[in-house]
């Protein structure tokens, strides 16, 4: 018995014998059971999480093989024509691969260098509002357009900035000045996005940072102040190293969902005039697959698109590892 219970606590493991160890790993399951009754409750909370990634995150990447066939919907996934790398390689060798490519990846990037910063001053911000009123009432008008649905924004975008009738438009030429085509333009496109999205999410995503903000000590700020820090200097030398972390973590989950635009906004925005810098590789997996029924085609750019995700997120999570100790796993 005292055997197995100093092998129970990682010693003597080379002397065990195999009915020793069918005891060990029978003693082990006693306990993992065990602390899994403890935690019952908290275990059915997450099987809706588990039952709708299984069925909406696994059990599609059963189709991802039609990505190496000539998908023929009468035969079905398993009887359809293996190609191998052909649908990849009919997308490398296409006309539009590089403007699709320079389109999602330029959009994105714009998107990231502007997005992520404003959540992180917002947060500051809210951070020195002393008013209790007033920092409640701020918060829930920078909250409230996150729920604004992507549909309505786009109309709301339409009602401010179209050219023939929008607001802006409207007081442009009552000025003397020409009207500006914001959402027929390839060259402000990318803005009329970016900052849309901006003033859409800062808020709600600033959340994360102003929970990260409270954790910090307060002592730290109280025995700054008896040195004689300034407000900006707290800032500088307590918060933002506070929440360092924290946006860590949040810069690498951005940088993992690069190739990722969203495809609603971005297709309900797009037209004939502004194609030029609006065409993602989402939306022409949408044309590709639904429209023109090439489901091979379509998810050989959808994999090719995830694959190049995945490898983004490792890269940065590694790098981020190595300089802050601070990474997702």
């Amino acid at each position: 018995m005292v055997n197995l219970l100093r092998r129970t606590n990682g010693l003597s493991k080379q002397e065990s014998s195999p009915m020793e160890k069918r005891q060990l790993r029978k003693l082990h399951r006693k306990r993992i059971l065990a602390r899994m009754n403890e935690s019952k409750g908290l275990y059915l909370f997450l099987i809706p999480a588990v039952i709708y990634f299984i069925i909406f995150c696994y059990l599609p990447m059963y189709g991802i093989q039609i990505a190496f066939k000539y998908y023929s919907p009468r035969l079905g996934i398993w009887g359809s024509e293996w190609t191998g790398m052909e649908n990849l390689n009919r997308f490398f060798d296409s006309y539009y691969f590089w403007r699709l490519l320079r389109n999602t990846i330029g959009l994105s990037l714009y998107n990231l260098l502007v997005s992520f910063p404003f959540p992180i001053m917002l947060a500051l911000i809210f951070n020195e509002v002393k008013s209790p009123k007033l920092k409640k009432a701020v918060q829930t008008i920078s909250y409230a357009p996150h729920f604004i649905s992507v549909v309505v924004l786009v109309g709301i975008l339409n009602l401010f900035f179209n050219q023939g009738n929008g607001l802006v438009n409207v007081l442009l030429n009552k000025m003397g000045m020409e009207s500006i085509g914001f959402l027929t333009s390839s060259s402000i496109f990318p803005s009329m996005y970016v900052w849309s999205g901006v003033w859409q999410n800062a808020g709600w995503s600033s959340i994360i940072y102003i929970a990260a903000l409270t954790a910090i000590d307060p002592q730290l700020h109280e025995a700054a102040q008896i040195d004689g820090a300034s407000r900006l200097q707290r800032i500088l030398h307590i918060n933002l190293p506070g929440i360092l972390p924290t946006a860590i973590i949040m810069f690498i989950l951005d940088v993992g969902s690069v190739m990722s635009m969203g495809f609603e906004k971005v297709f309900l925005m797009q037209n004939a005039q502004n194609v030029e810098t609006s065409q993602v590789i989402s939306t022409f997996v949408y044309e590709a697959g639904l429209i023109n029924s090439d489901y091979g085609f379509s998810t050989a750019i959808g994999l090719f698109n995830n694959v190049i995700n995945i490898i983004l997120l490792l890269t940065v999570n590694k790098i981020a590892r190595k300089i802050s100790d601070t990474s997702l796993f």
